[in-house]
């Protein structure tokens, strides 16, 4: 750009501004040049998650994404990638650690009953705070 600078015209101050810019980014940023078979863009992968997007939004016919997007998307994401990629049997299927599986189970259920308890306050933080506070005197109170 700097060699054909003088091709650009009115552009020629453009292109001044543009390389001062360039020459201040961290040299690794443009890898895409150097590294033969490296994609120039991320087309591809804004591509997969805007279907993946359009996908859930489809699914759940809601106009944005599903809260348990959140919650569960990642592991969504991941197998929606695989699944495209090679068709699974039942026997790969199979959790092969069982503990670990249920382990991750566990976990989900404990950021599902955060993501409700975070619903149920924001359609009635005054009911929701009573029953907490019931909750809690229970607890107190000698058996």
């Amino acid at each position: 750009m700097a060699r054909r600078k003088h091709d650009a015209g009115c552009l020629a101050p453009s292109i001044d501004f543009f390389l001062k810019v360039t020459r201040s980014y961290w040299s690794g940023l443009f890898q895409c040049y150097k590294v033969p078979d490296l994609p120039r863009t991320n087309n591809d992968l804004e591509r997969f998650f805007g279907a993946a997007r359009c996908h859930e939004r489809r699914v759940s016919g809601q106009k944005v994404a599903a809260p348990s997007l959140v919650v569960r998307g990642s592991v969504r994401l991941i197998t929606a990638v695989a699944t495209r990629l090679t068709p699974f049997g039942a026997d790969q299927l199979r959790p092969e650690q069982p503990t670990a599986w249920w382990q991750l189970r566990v976990t989900l259920e404990h950021r599902h009953a955060a993501r409700r308890a975070q619903i149920r306050f924001r359609r009635d933080p005054a009911a929701y705070l009573s029953a907490l506070e019931v909750e809690l005197i229970q607890l107190t109170l000698p058996p």
